[in-house]
């Protein structure tokens, strides 16, 4: 059976993924790797630091180690450190979000210039993701506009399983947006509040998960 290594910051991502792999991949075993220390430095901290992309780098050969086949990332705000680590191992790895801005990307833009809005409930994931997503549109060739926005209390909502009003105030930000040609929900653990998100958007809203289940077995299918 092939076994999916899911390396995460937070015990947040974790039932988000496993419902995305139970609809879109169910034959598949998941290893789960949480090192949840990680999201709260990199709070603390501001910044990703080197020795937060050690643990990364680590986290990636433990994977193997463990005769995992293929490694997906769930943590947004670790962009670099994950890019890193995936240079480090022969496994096929998946960032948590390309799938995601690839379908975003392919948005049709309808003023010419493709505006997205990119929601986090973890501060620091907006300032990289935002980084990445430019720098595949400028490779791409697209035109892009990104209005960001935090949603204020909503990871802490889910932290105290409140989910409702975690879902609600996602929901209620996507109408706080400008004009938009497609909404991403940053983390993996906004992914529930989609059906709700979407009831309020008039535009495709994406959530990480399912694109990035997606893309990692139409690629071992290729391996």
């Amino acid at each position: 059976m092939t076994r999916i290594g899911l390396i995460h910051a937070t015990p947040l991502a974790v039932d988000p993924i496993a419902a995305a792999f139970e609809r879109l991949w169910p034959e598949v075993q998941l290893h789960n790797i949480l090192d949840d220390s990680l999201s709260q430095d990199r709070a603390r901290d501001g910044r990703l630091t080197e020795a937060m992309t050690q643990r990364f780098v680590s986290l990636t050969g433990y994977a193997l180690g463990c005769g995992c086949d293929a490694i997906l990332f769930t943590c947004s705000a670790f962009g670099p450190a994950i890019e890193a680590a995936a240079r480090t191992t022969p496994l096929p790895a998946v960032k948590p979000n390309q799938a995601m801005f690839d379908m975003a990307l392919a948005t049709p833009a309808r003023t010419g210039v493709l505006r997205v809005g990119l929601l986090a409930t973890f501060e620091p994931s907006i300032g990289s993701m935002a980084q990445e997503l430019q720098q595949m549109a400028t490779d791409a060739g697209v035109t892009l506009e990104i209005h960001s926005a935090h949603v204020p209390e909503a990871m802490d909502d889910l932290n105290r399983g409140e989910a409702d009003l975690h879902h609600q105030k996602i929901a209620h930000a996507v109408t706080t947006l400008p004009a938009c040609d497609v909404i991403l929900l940053a983390q993996f653990s906004m992914a529930a509040a989609q059906p709700l998100a979407q009831s309020r958007s008039a535009v495709p809203v994406l959530s990480s998960p399912d694109c990035a289940v997606t893309a990692l077995r139409q690629r071992m299918m290729h391996v």
